[in-house]
């Protein structure tokens, strides 16, 4: 495993955000779907595209606190311009866990 510098990880901008539109992404290769995610009112709302359809309905996403990487640069992925990479984790099946907070935290809080 390569190490980095706590000036790097500094550069990764780690933010909460809460889900407030999730719909199936239809023209994706892969299933997935199509997310809007709000940060609070420095950042506001971002799309993304999430492969999270195996353990999740988009009925269940919406209200749910994510985090998500905001300082990448925007992708086309399809139609859709993805503004933040929401984060998770692959389960013992290869399905992608939601990386959420373990309580309550104001929208567009930093992961430190």
């Amino acid at each position: 495993m390569e190490e980095i510098s706590w000036n790097d990880f500094m550069k990764v901008e780690l933010r909460v955000g809460r889900v407030v539109q999730a719909e199936v992404f239809k023209e994706a290769r892969k299933p997935a779907y199509k997310l809007q995610v709000d940060f609070g009112p420095e950042l506001g709302l971002r799309k993304s595209s999430a492969q999270i359809t195996q353990l999740y309905q988009p009925g269940d996403l919406v209200g749910r606190l994510v985090v998500a990487v905001v300082n990448f640069p925007k992708k086309q992925i399809g139609p859709l311009m993805s503004e933040c990479l929401v984060t998770g984790f692959h389960n013992a099946d290869g399905h992608v866990a939601l990386c959420v907070p373990d309580g309550d935290v104001p929208l567009g809080t930093r992961l430190l």
